[in-house]
């Protein structure tokens, strides 16, 4: 594992911060790529989908001894998928219709080289208390989640506040199941 050269395909402060967290080394390289998927999908099987479009995108550009990590996140409500917000109002209303309410958020992770790759899924059940227009005004005003999934980071004050129950691992909220993460890190050889 040490000759390995361990490439984030992500610029998220919460993926860097978890990763670098769990001790490894590496550098961020990230390539756009349009993150659509098929209709018939089913939406617990998007997450890991999405990864891997993102890890194929640079794939073709690794070194023989690096290996790429991605993720993608996503918050299902009631079998739809809840993306990231396009404004203050698209904030607001996922944040509602969260409010006192189960939701299910899945993180999907490829980890793969030129010759060998793998990946998984983890998923989290979280359960909101209800929240007033003022709190979820107060939250969108202070913290501007316009870049998270669902329209929350757990790290944040809104976790804190309308977290009453978790299932699941707190770092797949965040972005990146760090400890199946780093399981599956120690397996990987090229």
């Amino acid at each position: 594992m040490t000759n390995i050269q361990w490439i984030l395909g992500s610029q998220s402060p919460r993926r860097k911060e978890l990763l670098a967290g769990i001790g490894v080394e590496f550098e961020v390289r990230i390539k756009d790529t349009e993150e659509v998927y098929p209709d018939s999908l089913p939406v617990s099987e998007v997450p890991e989908f999405l990864s891997k479009l993102k890890a194929d995108a640079l794939i073709p550009d690794l070194a023989d001894n690096e290996v790429v990590i991605c993720a993608d996140t996503v918050v299902i409500l009631d079998g739809e998928i809840l993306g990231k917000p396009v404004g203050f109002n698209d904030a607001k209303h996922m944040l509602s219709r969260l409010s006192g309410k189960n939701h299910t958020v899945i993180t999907g992770v490829f980890i793969g080289s030129k010759t060998t790759s793998t990946s998984f899924s983890e998923r989290t059940e979280v359960e909101f208390e209800n929240l007033t227009e003022d709190e979820i005004e107060f939250y969108i005003n202070q913290y501007k989640p316009f870049d998270k999934a669902g329209s929350y980071g757990v790290q944040e004050w809104i976790g804190y506040v309308a977290v009453k129950r978790m299932q699941g691992t707190y770092t797949n909220v965040m972005g990146l199941p760090t400890n199946r993460l780093y399981q599956e890190i120690r397996k990987f050889t090229l």
